[in-house]
């Protein structure tokens, strides 16, 4: 007798469509509370962040306060032209990139550093204050934090001015100086973001082997050596993920912070595309509604080319990316 070694094929039984709605419908009433805890985000994020998305046409449309959307007359990518061909396109995009360049050159390495340097101390009272006050300024709001920025560089009372004064130094006008403006904005926001962005790193640097810590130490490995070729590499995914979020917001800098630092002595480097859209579009008159619209959407559609840009270059060089 010929016997076979081949292995049998299992026919498995077609389910029946009925049963499996069934069973669905059954495991959705067993946990009908999350899922309708899950319902609240999802309507959110349809109700403010998509459907807004059919208003988008504005951008292509002669649109006015009143008229439906529909009857608005289509001019095509005329109110994109008029953006490009205006004298304010290379400022606007010159003030924007130079902002946000000098916010992620500074403020991506920096919480990095901090949090390398913490995770190097030993638990106790030192390490806990450092984590609680450098965090502490993340929930200060940017109207609070502004309004403290007024308050401290203030020409004739503020500390920082009376400060130069003891040291026999002439009285420096910040906020009216637009060379001063970005280094003021950025680094008042590393004060501000350092102590939330180093947490993250933190998380991720608790998820390291001690054993290879150790096993470091019994090589002969010191400080500086088992952070380089250890904690670094641990933390790198998190870091290229964070890398890729924020080269997406590259060209999108917070309106209202840099809105409310404006004033008529440093406009010439504090105007970006976000507060401009504010000016054309809400102060500039109701015939700039599409042309507003038509900035905010060309600022949008550059932060995802640059998002999906950073994504692939990092997934090449790194095997980390979002998706």
């Amino acid at each position: 007798m010929v016997t076979s070694n081949l292995p049998l094929k299992v026919i498995k039984p077609l389910k029946n469509p009925r049963r499996t709605l069934r069973e669905s419908w059954r495991k959705l009433g067993h946990s009908w509370q999350l899922y309708l805890l899950l319902l609240l985000p999802l309507a959110w994020l349809a109700i403010f962040q998509y459907y807004p998305m059919y208003g988008a046409q504005i951008a292509f449309r002669d649109f006015l306060p009143g008229d439906s959307m529909w009857e608005a007359e289509w001019v095509g990518m005329a109110n994109f032209e008029r953006f490009f061909q205006s004298v304010m396109f290379e400022k606007l995009l010159v003030n924007t990139l130079g902002l946000s360049l000098y916010s992620l050159a500074v403020g991506f390495p920096i919480p990095i550093i901090f949090a390398l340097s913490l995770n190097q101390l030993r638990a106790g009272m030192f390490k806990s204050s450092v984590q609680m006050v450098s965090y502490a300024p993340y929930f200060i709001s940017t109207v609070v934090l502004v309004g403290m920025l007024l308050q401290f560089m203030d020409l004739r009372h503020g500390p920082v001015n009376m400060l130069l004064g003891l040291l026999g130094q002439n009285p420096i006008h910040f906020m009216g100086d637009a060379k001063l403006f970005q280094s003021i904005y950025v680094w008042s926001g590393v004060w501000q973001y350092t102590g939330f962005n180093t947490v993250i790193y933190l998380a991720a640097l608790s998820t390291i082997d001690p054993s290879l810590h150790e096993a470091a130490v019994v090589d002969g490995a010191n400080r500086l050596q088992r952070i380089w070729f250890i904690d670094l590499p641990g933390i790198l995914p998190t870091a290229i993920t964070l890398l890729i979020l924020n080269m997406g917001q590259v060209i999108n800098v917070g309106f209202e912070k840099a809105f409310l630092m404006q004033n008529p002595l440093n406009t010439a480097v504090s105007e970006v595309i976000s507060t401009y859209v504010y000016r054309v579009g809400l102060i500039g008159g109701i015939t700039n509604y599409s042309y507003a619209s038509a900035i905010g959407l060309f600022n949008s559609l550059v932060g995802m080319v640059l998002l999906v840009v950073a994504n692939q270059l990092a997934k090449k060089l790194t095997d980390s990316s979002l998706w």
